[in-house]
């Protein structure tokens, strides 16, 4: 019955959707181009705001909790599991004073208004999760530039989005990585739930009334750490908050 009254209302919600990903693209490359990173970071984060308020036409709640522990004026690396696409919406707006930068495959690298020009020009990277080699460049590149201003970057360790909500195993390499380079940065553990449930028929129609949340753990210090009780630890707080 529930999917069945999403219809139309998700019809509603992805006509919202798609415009503002269509109307947000020339007002990114304007601010991109013309006017410098700042402007550009505004208008990502205004389209990401307005795509969790269309949201709530779907019956969406978000409450992102435990920010205060976050570290201010060091580099921060966020390592979280991963439910949807959704999810990013909700890094890129709760997120913002820390302007976070993804590790994200390259396929969303093209086709997808806002959002591929975004990962391209934003300071994120693509990756080929076929080719490893090609990956390591990038995300120390990632950790270099997070190091020098300041900056986040978000990592989903699970490397595919899961279509339960049941974690999967946790990869070590792209994490390790970015500790290597910017070994002043702080890791802090994210975990989601009921994202997942947004797409639960696929990305049409939506599941309605999802009441999505973020918490924020403990931020473990990569300079005071060995990575491995960096990685065990995070995986740990992650994995724990996870409801099934």
């Amino acid at each position: 019955m529930e999917r069945i009254i999403s219809y139309p209302i998700s019809f509603v919600a992805l006509l919202f959707f798609l415009a503002a990903l269509i109307i947000f693209q020339p007002i990114q490359y304007i601010c991109f181009n013309y006017i410098g990173y700042q402007a550009h970071k505004k208008s990502v984060d205004y389209l990401n705001g307005i795509l969790l308020r269309v949201g709530h036409l779907i019956g969406n709640t978000y409450k992102f909790t435990g920010r205060e522990q976050i570290p201010k004026g060091v580099p921060i690396i966020f390592v979280s599991n991963h439910q949807s696409l959704f999810d990013i919406a909700c890094y890129v707006w709760y997120l913002r004073d820390f302007h976070p930068k993804f590790v994200s495959k390259k396929e969303l690298g093209q086709g997808i208004p806002s959002v591929s020009y975004n990962l391209r020009h934003g300071g994120s990277v693509l990756i080929d999760r076929n080719d490893p080699k090609q990956a390591v460049p990038l995300i120390s590149g990632l950790a270099q530039y997070i190091e020098k201003y300041n900056r986040s970057a978000v990592i989903f360790p699970e490397g595919t989005r899961t279509k339960t909500g049941a974690p999967k195993e946790f990869s070590t390499t792209g994490l390790k990585i970015l500790c290597k380079y910017a070994p002043s940065a702080y890791v802090v553990p994210i975990t989601i739930n009921n994202s997942w449930k947004i797409v639960k028929y696929g990305f049409f129609p939506f599941g309605l009334g999802n009441r999505v949340t973020f918490a924020v753990h403990a931020p473990l210090s990569v300079k005071d750490l060995p990575f491995n009780e960096i990685m065990q630890r995070a995986e740990a707080a992650v994995v724990q908050g996870i409801k099934i």
